[in-house]
């Protein structure tokens, strides 16, 4: 009951609060816009809030941070989705992006749900390598796994995290973001890899789709 407390003042805290030390912003306008890589044939729209445009698909001046607990801190961000019916996740495409420090790779997974919050891992983690410069747009992060289950109108999670120790520990990234009206849930941060996820800033959603087949 605490812990929901305290989640739930989170949420309500962050949406009031102007900076916070989890988001970074990228200082000028990017010159690099390139489309996305190419969706794998037979492969569907299971969820996505990604821009129609395809070298816009995103914001590149700023996102979520994520990085290994090699570092002072450790930031782990997991984006939520609901597919709108039974399908077979097999592919998550994300802007996560490389901030200059560390090994450059992360690691992506797909959760299921614990409580509103990210709980029993279903795929992954899948190692993704050489990630596109932040502050570019819009090359993303791919991760292919054994389709998964999903159900329709059950909520998941894309978890972005490092390795505790080893190579990827000190990965450094931001995992960009797409503007939305203020809504109930942007998505989860986990601090310094403690296992407690506090809710993100509803109008800087974590920018990604999730592709697979239906059924």
């Amino acid at each position: 009951m605490f812990v929901c407390l305290l989640l739930l003042c989170n949420l309500t805290l962050l949406a009031q609060t102007a900076a916070d030390p989890r988001f970074v912003r990228i200082a000028g306008k990017s010159a690099i816009h390139v489309p996305p890589q190419d969706v794998p044939a037979g492969l569907k729209k299971i969820y996505s809030n990604l821009s129609a445009s395809k070298t816009d698909l995103y914001n590149d001046l700023g996102g979520w941070r994520i990085a290994g607990p090699s570092g002072s801190v450790s930031y782990f961000i997991a984006m939520p989705f609901t597919p709108k019916f039974d399908s077979h996740v097999s592919q998550a495409r994300v802007a996560v992006q490389y901030f200059f420090l560390g090994a450059n790779q992360v690691n992506l997974s797909i959760y299921g749900d614990s409580g509103g919050v990210p709980g029993t891992l279903l795929a992954g983690p899948v190692t993704v390598t050489n990630l596109p410069d932040s502050g570019t747009c819009c090359t993303l992060a791919v991760a292919d796994f054994t389709p998964v289950a999903a159900t329709g109108g059950t909520q998941y999670w894309v978890v972005a995290d490092t390795p505790p120790t080893g190579e990827g520990s000190d990965f450094n990234g931001v995992w960009a973001t797409v503007a939305t009206p203020v809504i109930p849930l942007a998505g989860y941060s986990n601090f310094d890899n403690d296992d407690v996820w506090i809710a993100l800033n509803g109008d800087k959603r974590p920018a990604g789709e999730v592709l697979g087949t239906i059924p």
